[in-house]
């Protein structure tokens, strides 16, 4: 089994998925719950020791039936690929442990769908072959279409057509980049690309230029940065807020993909195509900060604030991404764990708050109060704190961190009172949203609002003891990252150099060592 190890974080979640489809899981709702936790607590597991075997052993490579690079399909876990699918795992826990109170029977198929989107996202982490990055995000995409749908009405039904046009968009032009790279390169195996690349002459240069912008165009898509941003803060405020928890991950597989294919490709050693697009993604990734949170400030309810806080972290991460430095690089890894996690749990508690406020729901503005304010309030301070950079938490650490490793870049003098102003604008909107929600409870000419829920239906909206756990697991993520930054940090700085560390990376895919 050790030898397999590399791929079970991609072959479980799929097993899942179909073991989930298959009698008796298929007819009986508590045998499904029960496997689909058990089977995600097992992947998130494996996704561990894939991750600890990774940092005592050095790099896995997994030739599928014994083809080795660039002939062969292989899958290639370093430090930053375990890490993302040990996030991801994780987060497939929370999410079909929170969904198993109630919300998976607001539709079919809920937990193989998951298990599915687990698949593709791991596969997209951990494969070493651009084609195959396609493949499984094409796996990840049809899951998502699919969970996007469930419990939905026409609102949802409207923001998923506009999301499944984007991504089938970006999966014909994601097809023709690769075409044309094939073409040009005669290979679609990363490290094998990463060689030839440099070698390039004449017209070739142009073609694979083509072919690498391209799949910028695909990966700024997948990332939701500007301008192809648009369809995030619709799609994630109509889906439910499970759903939208669990794609808080899909963003940052944009930002992977970036980060891999920019770095070992099109990095250092690319020749006349090193970092190609630089001082464009530089701009872009600055401007949809500042779109993010101008979104912020306008977002009415708490779902669409959160999906603009996401366009916030993309954008920072792609500036981190264009740096190019080990230093911001590790800053990326740390930020990227902390941003997935915190806007997972605030979604999770917009449910939470929108479900005890009665029809007023996660709108920002005065109502109902909610049934649990003490726990629901704590919750949120924390996360709010964490999302906002505040200290203690993780949050503040990413921050420093960024700033830290941004301030020899020859745009820090931009970079620096841009970001820190979209921070001011993110800690008003949050503070303005928690006060709402948690403290307005009267309006001026009407006096206090009368709660007309009855006992039975208050008790129902109270946080069931899935919830809370699935709730807790996120939220408690913020002070242990700071009460370990010392080792998680280490941990992101091995990751970041070895992602810069080309000679390395091109010698361990191709010999297949380990």
């Amino acid at each position: 089994m050790i030898q397999h190890l590399t791929s079970l974080p991609v072959l479980l979640p799929m097993l899942a998925g179909i073991l989930l489809l298959m009698p008796p899981c298929g007819k009986n709702q508590s045998l499904r719950r029960f496997v689909s936790v058990t089977l995600s607590v097992v992947t998130f597991l494996i996704s561990i020791v894939l991750l600890l075997k990774v940092q005592a052993d050095g790099t896995q490579v997994y030739a599928i039936g014994d083809w080795s690079a660039p002939f062969g399909i292989v899958l290639v876990a370093d430090p930053l690929s375990t890490l993302l699918t040990s996030l991801t795992a994780l987060l497939g826990i929370v999410c079909v442990l929170y969904a198993s109170a109630g919300d998976d029977a607001k539709g079919s198929f809920f937990h193989p769908l998951v298990h599915f989107l687990i698949f593709g996202v791991n596969g997209a982490f951990l494969t070493g072959d651009a084609f195959n990055l396609f493949v499984f995000f094409e796996v990840l995409l049809i899951a998502s279409y699919a969970l996007l749908m469930h419990g939905g009405d026409k609102k949802n039904t409207r923001a998923a057509l506009q999301y499944v046009i984007m991504n089938l968009v970006g999966s014909a032009v994601f097809l023709i980049a690769l075409g044309v790279l094939y073409g040009v390169l005669g290979t679609l195996n990363m490290a094998d690309m990463a060689q030839k690349v440099g070698l390039l002459q004449g017209d070739d240069v142009y073609l694979a230029k083509i072919g690498g912008l391209l799949l910028l165009v695909v990966f700024a898509l997948k990332g939701a940065l500007l301008p192809l941003h648009l369809w995030l803060p619709n799609t994630y405020a109509t889906a439910i807020p499970i759903v939208a928890a669990l794609f808080a991950i899909m963003t940052k597989v944009g930002v992977y993909s970036m980060m891999r294919v920019y770095t070992l490709i099109f990095g250092d050693d690319a020749g006349e195509l090193a970092h190609m697009a630089q001082d464009w993604l530089w701009w872009l990734a600055l401007a949809t900060i500042v779109m993010g949170a101008v979104g912020v400030l306008a977002s009415q309810d708490l779902r669409k604030l959160i999906a603009n806080l996401v366009i916030v972290s993309v954008g920072t991460l792609v500036a981190l991404v264009t740096v190019q430095t080990v230093e911001a690089s590790s800053a990326a890894i740390y930020y990227l764990v902390h941003s997935t996690l915190v806007t997972a749990a605030l979604f999770i508690l917009a449910d939470l708050i929108g479900r005890q406020r009665g029809k007023v729901a996660d709108r920002i503005t005065v109502g109902t109060p909610v049934s649990q304010p003490k726990l629901l309030g704590t919750c949120f301070i924390i996360a709010a704190v964490a999302v906002i950079g505040m200290p203690p938490l993780s949050g503040f650490i990413g921050k420093v961190w960024l700033l830290k490793s941004t301030v020899n870049y020859e745009y820090s003098f931009i970079f620096w009172p841009l970001y820190l102003l979209a921070s001011l604008a993110v800690l008003f909107a949050v503070s303005k949203a928690g006060s709402t929600v948690f403290w307005h409870h009267q309006t001026k000419f009407e006096g206090k609002v009368t709660d007309n829920r009855s006992p039975e239906r208050i008790q129902q909206e109270r946080v069931q003891p899935a919830e809370l756990a699935a709730l807790l697991i996120l939220i408690v993520s913020a002070p242990l990252m700071s009460i370990f930054a010392g080792p998680l940090s280490e941990y992101a700085i091995d990751a970041a150099t070895q992602l810069h560390d080309f000679n390395n990376n091109i010698n361990i895919i191709l010999s297949g060592d380990q």
